[in-house]
């Protein structure tokens, strides 16, 4: 099998204003959390890494669009996006993110480790690659149960590498399992360029000789990722199995925070800001559909909601020191 054509984006005008007004504020809301955590992370104040999603708020919520809390998602150390779109409480992440107690996971995931079962949230993974075995659990609990629910599993184009990822989809096609795949490449794994390090040059390819439907996308275009996640969930609640999406959009911020990016070129953030910035792709298609007042308004209301975020984590308390010895084991 080889990766197939994306298929046709509907556009603006297959969505309802209110459902494009939603998808807006996920991804504004996306936007903001990474730009305030940018400014915050400066501070000496946020433990542990911290790996930012600005530049490809549209995959994140172009697929995210399509799911339920039921159905299961696994992100990687990039997830603040995925959480967000996934529905995760934003004052519980900054929490966690600042490692205090009202925290998602009690202050002790942090950044990288944010996890949410009761929004299908598996958790953000520092494994490079370590979502697609975890979704693969995930939707044979959905096949087995007959729920009708999916699993999705996010990875990067440097984790499209790992022996267990290929293994993960070989799995998900010997036994039809409904979850999809979806390799966010951004251009870089860590500091290596996807066109070096991905020796078929296409991800969507790669993907589709383990025998399932696989296309690449343009992943600054909400509606494109939209359309190709709808059309894959679909195939999944429908009982035939895997596919994956390749979606393609530059990281704006380094590998981590701190990353001094010595690897790529002196423009490109700034083209890729001016030119294939997400958000203003999509205010330009929805011109005539949604009042530019109102995503305006989405915007402010975006910032004043981190800021809120910020500053009920600053004063949140730290765990307590007893809050060391729960949660390491599982209990039956």
């Amino acid at each position: 099998m080889s990766a197939q054509p994306a298929p046709r984006a509907p556009g603006p005008d297959a969505l309802a204003p209110p459902l494009l007004a939603r998808a807006y504020r996920r991804m504004a809301l996306i936007r903001a959390f990474e730009e305030r955590l940018h400014v915050e992370n400066t501070t000496g104040d946020v433990p542990g890494f911290v790996h930012l999603y600005a530049g490809q708020e549209a995959i994140a919520v172009g697929v995210c669009e399509h799911l339920g809390d039921s159905d299961y998602l696994g992100s990687t150390h990039r997830g603040h996006g995925h959480c967000i779109a996934k529905g995760c409480d934003v004052v519980a992440m900054m929490c966690e993110i600042f490692g205090r107690a009202p925290g998602l996971c009690g202050g002790k995931g942090g950044s990288m480790h944010i996890a949410d079962l009761s929004k299908g949230m598996l958790g953000a993974n520092a494994i490079v690659g370590g979502a697609a075995p975890l979704a693969i659990g995930a939707a044979l609990t959905h096949k087995t149960k007959g729920s009708g629910g999916v699993a999705v599993a996010f990875t990067g184009d440097g984790g499209s590498n790992q022996g267990m990822v290929f293994e993960a989809m070989n799995m998900a096609v010997v036994l039809a399992l409904p979850v999809l795949f979806v390799f966010e490449n951004n251009g870089y794994g860590e500091g290596t360029g996807a066109d070096y390090a991905v020796g078929s040059r296409s991800i969507a390819e790669r993907a589709a000789g383990f025998g399932m439907p696989s296309v690449q996308v343009d992943g600054t275009d909400f509606f494109a990722v939209h359309a190709a996640a709808g059309e894959a969930v679909a195939r999944a609640r429908a009982g035939l199995g895997p596919s994956a999406i390749e979606a393609k959009a530059l990281r704006w911020y380094g590998h981590y925070e701190g990353d001094p990016m010595n690897y790529r070129a002196p423009d490109e953030v700034a083209r890729a800001r001016a030119e294939r910035d997400p958000l203003a792709l999509f205010r330009a298609r929805v011109a005539g559909r949604v009042p530019a007042d109102e995503l305006a308004g989405i915007d402010a209301q975006a910032l004043a909601e981190v800021d809120a975020a910020v500053r009920t984590a600053r004063a949140a308390p730290f765990p307590e020191p007893t809050a060391l010895e729960r949660d390491v084991y599982v209990a039956y």
